[in-house]
């Protein structure tokens, strides 16, 4: 049997000239997107008081950790980074669930009403009751000074849901058809083959969950204030931040057990702890970013 030989396509000097600008176009955007993120690190390491005279770019020009000390030492930073890492994981998987099961629902051709339900949904998106009545719900409820707080309200979400709703309304409908034929219900349909495809649109939810639960500091202010050990660590960052840029601007009064910092050294150590969490879990969701759509499944 003959071997079959590909002969390579041969690059123009044009294909050439794009590859060059394509290349120079993607370092300079690289450079402008990481610069902010590593002058707010070689600020949050340089010297607070040395900081004020401005002059830092990449790189520290004076040496200190003492603005993570004075962020660390926070009273109930601990706490707060305890509760903040509870409700990330908790919220981000009860929230994932509910909406992949709401979806599912509304993407069944045979469900009733569902083109009512999801533009109701959507209204929702729009018009809310206000901070005070969802106040008095929430504590009628007896969710205030409480941990589920953080985690019932974000469990349903109607763009989270129809984002993975749409995913699910692209898959082929053969998938769900033999399924049925076989004898598979709904459950098993849902566990052993949509949610399998819908790996790359979840690790996206589930990216947006966790960044909403890792950042938000409004609720615990608003619904477990007067509770410390509900606290949550961007609530204490707030705290510190605010307390530090209320010290005024003389020397003496920026100076702590730490040693002198300024607002602006603090708020780049906050900044950067804040972060970094975040940072770290996003490589492992990137790979399904890009994941083909039916993985594993047929084609029509």
């Amino acid at each position: 049997m003959e071997k079959i030989k590909i002969k390579k396509k041969k690059s123009t000097p044009g294909d050439k000239v794009f590859t060059i600008c394509n290349t120079i176009f993607m370092i300079l955007f690289l450079l402008i997107t990481l610069y902010p993120i590593i002058n707010t690190v070689a600020i949050s390491f340089n010297d607070g008081t040395d900081a004020l005279r401005g002059g830092i770019y990449l790189w520290p020009r004076k040496w200190t950790f003492k603005n993570y000390l004075t962020v660390l030492q926070k009273d109930n930073l601990m706490t707060g980074a305890f509760i903040t890492v509870a409700r990330t994981v908790i919220g981000t998987f009860s929230a994932l669930f509910v909406n992949a099961i709401l979806a599912f629902i509304v993407s069944r051709k045979k469900f009733l009403f569902r083109k009512q339900l999801s533009l109701f949904w959507v209204i929702t998106m729009y018009v809310n009751g206000g901070m005070i009545p969802t106040f008095l719900l929430y504590k009628n409820l007896g969710l205030t000074n409480s941990f589920w707080v953080y985690i019932i309200p974000g469990m349903v979400s109607a763009f989270n849901m129809l984002v993975i709703r749409t995913y699910m309304n692209g898959l082929p409908d053969s998938l769900e058809e033999s399924a049925q034929l076989d004898g598979a219900g709904y459950m098993t349909i849902f566990t052993k083959i949509i949610s399998p495809l819908c790996k790359p649109v979840y690790a996206t939810v589930a990216l947006f969950v966790a960044v909403g639960q890792w950042n938000s500091w409004f609720d615990a202010m608003l619904y477990n204030r007067m509770s410390s050990n509900l606290t949550t660590l961007q609530y204490e960052l707030m705290k510190l931040l605010s307390s530090v840029t209320n010290q005024g601007s003389s020397m003496e009064a920026m100076k702590n057990a730490a040693g002198a910092v300024t607002p602006t050294s603090v708020r780049a150590a906050a900044t950067i702890l804040t972060m970094l969490p975040i940072i770290c879990i996003y490589p492992f969701l990137q790979k399904y970013f890009v994941s083909g759509l039916t993985m594993g499944g047929v084609k029509e």
